[in-house]
């Protein structure tokens, strides 16, 4: 199943995919739930059985183009980014390996959704692009172990952990140049962990305005998606809603000779196997 945050008229509401293109509205087939992915995923397992119970068999109620998509959970409780996830990326920055993963974290504000545009700031031109794969904690928890991790799970999105890497480099902490506002993409969709039973096997690429800047495998990670709940799940409990981003490998503009950072008018999509393809156009800060 594919879950949606939308906005149309003035509200927020939820859809489940029918087919790519159109969405059945939960507030028409189910309009005692929710009208936030967040609170559905508080619900646990009923939340989500009875949004898919309540639109088998319907047909679509809007195409995705009627409705403004917010990022898949548009108020995370947290949302936690891994840096140098993958060998390749962390050996373009010259960086040395860490027995953790290394953690920061980004603010609601600084994300926008699918087909929605990120914003190149007037404070910076070095706007970059990292295509990442995304985990959304549906059951929250302290001390997971790794061999639950993944029951935590409620599904997995695509990510693009646009940075702003002047400001990244101000001091040895990444957060300023990872949350300026709306340079974060999220989306298209939550897909239930049911339909990506191998996370760690998923295709991954990036490209800018057509033309392929990144591409690994999920199974490359430095950090897997079970360490990173053991890890997070240690330090406080994970709640439902939570966003782990976990990583971009190597390819990013700032390490590309000449640099390649993103411009008015630029297209960015992160496409992941078995997931979707996030796109994101880009332009100058008004």
């Amino acid at each position: 199943m594919k879950l949606i945050s939308y906005t149309h008229d003035g509200h927020s509401g939820v859809g489940v995919m029918v087919d790519d293109v159109g969405f059945a509205s939960l507030s028409n087939h189910a309009p005692e739930l929710p009208t936030t992915l967040r609170a559905i995923l508080e619900m646990g397992e009923e939340g989500l059985d009875r949004a898919k119970k309540a639109v088998d068999g319907k047909g679509a109620d809007h195409a995705l183009g009627d409705v403004t998509l917010d990022p898949v959970i548009p108020e995370p409780p947290a949302i936690w980014c891994v840096g140098l996830n993958y060998a390749s990326h962390r050996e373009e920055t010259g960086r040395a390996p860490t027995d953790q993963p290394t953690m920061f974290m980004r603010i609601p504000a600084s994300q926008v959704g699918h087909d929605q545009a990120m914003i190149r700031p007037n404070a910076s031109p070095q706007l970059d692009y990292e295509g990442e794969l995304a985990v959304i904690i549906g059951r929250g928890g302290r001390h997971i172990s790794q061999d639950a991790a993944l029951s935590h799970v409620a599904g997995y999105s695509c990510y693009n952990d646009g940075s702003v890497r002047d400001w990244q480099r101000h001091t040895s902490q990444f957060s300023p140049g990872k949350n300026f506002y709306r340079t974060g993409g999220f989306g298209p969709w939550l897909v239930t962990a049911d339909e990506v039973p191998d996370p760690q096997n998923l295709s991954l690429v990036t490209r800018v305005s057509g033309e392929e800047l990144q591409r690994t495998n999920t199974e490359l990670m430095l950090f897997r998606i079970p360490k990173l709940i053991e890890y997070l799940s240690t330090m406080y409990p994970l709640n439902p809603g939570d966003v782990i981003s976990t990583g971009t490998p190597a390819g990013v503009g700032a390490k590309r000779d000449p640099q390649r950072w993103l411009v008015d008018g630029d297209i960015v999509e992160v496409e992941i196997e078995k997931v979707g393809t996030l796109r994101n156009p880009v332009v100058d800060e008004s």
